[in-house]
């Protein structure tokens, strides 16, 4: 079996930012150098790709640390840019540190996400069976449509879960595929898991379609850029209203492997260009007099939305 590169932890989303130079070099699931360290991410499209196909070495945890004073200010200066022009996207993701898999208090039965690392669009929900500690993970068999999926020795994965307030993310191999006295699969010991704490006004950084109306007169198509369960962003080419006008928004989300479509009351907060450039207008919306059901169903897609976005 060849070797697999596991000092390679998957690209956390908040490390990165829009029209500034990567901090790291960018390698894919084998191993393989894609973006030199100082690359500037230019497109949302780049970004996107990049969460969903980089890695870095486990090196860099400690890289941040050694980084010159000079340069510290810098990456200062930056955050507290991105603060005041993305506040959506700072809001989504909340700080992440490396944890050791033994540290994590994981349970039977829990269930963990693997993504194919080499195609991110394959995914399987596998329960945590157990594990042998720096040695391999016991999950279940991954299956599609009540067949089990067929897995090959070295195959990499990225694995998330979500754990009470918290969210991981690592990359492990196959190491094996085991089909008694029952089908699971035993994965390769991970260096480091990414961790982060999901708050409850957590924002998860979203491209969805919306329709918007305020006042009961002025309607138009949106975008949400982020969702929490108490608001979002919505970005219209125009301003719809003016801060405390109420109304209602209307989009469909998937939650816990179902389609869902929510109509919730919103009341407008605010309304300020999206970016400096000027161009879209990012309209700050709070829901109110959610139900129940409606809460539940925007906690499972704003949580899993970030459990996704960690790797």
């Amino acid at each position: 079996m060849a070797e697999t590169p596991l000092s390679l932890t998957p690209i956390p989303v908040s490390e990165i930012a829009l029209g500034q130079p990567l901090p790291w070099p960018v390698y894919d699931a084998q191993g393989k150098l894609l973006l030199q360290r100082g690359f500037v991410v230019a497109s949302a499209s780049q970004l996107e790709g990049l969460v969903a196909n980089g890695y870095f070495s486990d090196s860099r945890w400690q890289f941040s640390n050694e980084r010159p004073a000079a340069d510290k200010s810098k990456r200062i200066i930056h955050a507290s840019r991105r603060r005041a022009e993305e506040p959506a996207a700072v809001a989504a993701a909340a700080r992440e540190t490396a944890v050791r898999m033994e540290d994590v208090r994981w349970h039977v039965g829990e269930t963990l996400f693997m993504q194919v690392a080499d195609n991110p669009k394959i995914r399987y929900s596998v329960p945590l069976l157990g594990f042998a500690k720096q040695q391999t993970i016991f999950v279940g068999a991954p299956m599609a449509d009540g067949k089990l999926e067929f897995v090959r020795e070295g195959q990499l994965f990225v694995v998330r879960a979500f754990v009470g307030k918290k969210a991981y993310a690592f990359t492990a191999a196959a190491v094996k595929s085991m089909l008694a006295p029952h089908p699971y699969l035993h994965l390769s010991w991970p260096k480091q898991v990414g961790c982060t704490v999901v708050r409850q006004d957590s924002r998860a950084s979203v491209n969805i379609v919306a329709s918007m109306l305020l006042d009961e007169e002025h309607a138009a198509a949106a975008i949400l850029s982020d969702l929490s369960v108490s608001g979002c962003s919505a970005l219209l080419k125009h301003p719809l209203g003016k801060p405390g006008q109420r109304g209602g928004i209307k989009f469909r989300v998937c939650a816990a492997g179902s389609e869902e479509y929510l109509d919730l009351k919103v009341i407008l907060r605010s309304v300020m260009p999206a970016s400096e450039e000027g161009g879209d207008l990012r309209h700050g919306l709070e829901f109110v007099e959610v139900s129940t059901r409606e809460r539940l169903i925007l906690s499972a897609f704003v949580h899993q939305t970030l459990v996704d976005h960690l790797a």
